[in-house]
């Protein structure tokens, strides 16, 4: 039986983190779907629009031979709506959400319909965020 996992994840400003865990997520499944959460959805939970736009970061992920298919995330920390359009068999998160009310939340959702949440390490001291900072800083 073929496993289907699931990616999401802004991937704004795309750096070695994200080529971490989308590695790590590649190794445990056979069919990789990443989703780049939409522009309007980042607006509404970070207070702030991404770098790139959707658009172009579809197309990065979308260029690298590990990932099978990439999707627009309109969907918050509920990933529910997206099972239901994927049926993905594991969803693939960074263990900073690992023993966090909205990991708790998403592995109960993913649960009740069969699927599994993984955790992979968060790279320490490479973030979008903080790569905004210094760019901020600096320009």
């Amino acid at each position: 039986m073929s496993v289907m996992g699931y990616v999401p994840g802004v991937y704004d400003m795309f750096h070695v983190g994200h080529l971490n865990i989308l590695r790590r997520a590649r190794e445990g499944c056979d069919e990789l779907v990443v989703g780049a959460v939409t522009d309007e959805v980042v607006q509404r939970t970070k207070g702030k629009l991404p770098v790139v736009p959707l658009a172009e970061r579809m197309e990065i992920l979308s260029s690298m031979a590990i990932v099978d298919r990439v999707v627009a995330d309109d969907c918050t920390s509920d990933k529910l709506p997206m099972w239901e359009r994927l049926r993905f068999d594991v969803l693939f998160k960074g263990d900073d959400w690992k023993d966090t009310p909205k990991g708790d939340q998403l592995e109960a959702s993913m649960a009740a319909v069969g699927a599994r949440v993984v955790y992979f390490p968060y790279t320490r001291g490479t973030s979008s965020t903080l790569l905004r900072q210094l760019i901020t800083a600096h320009g």
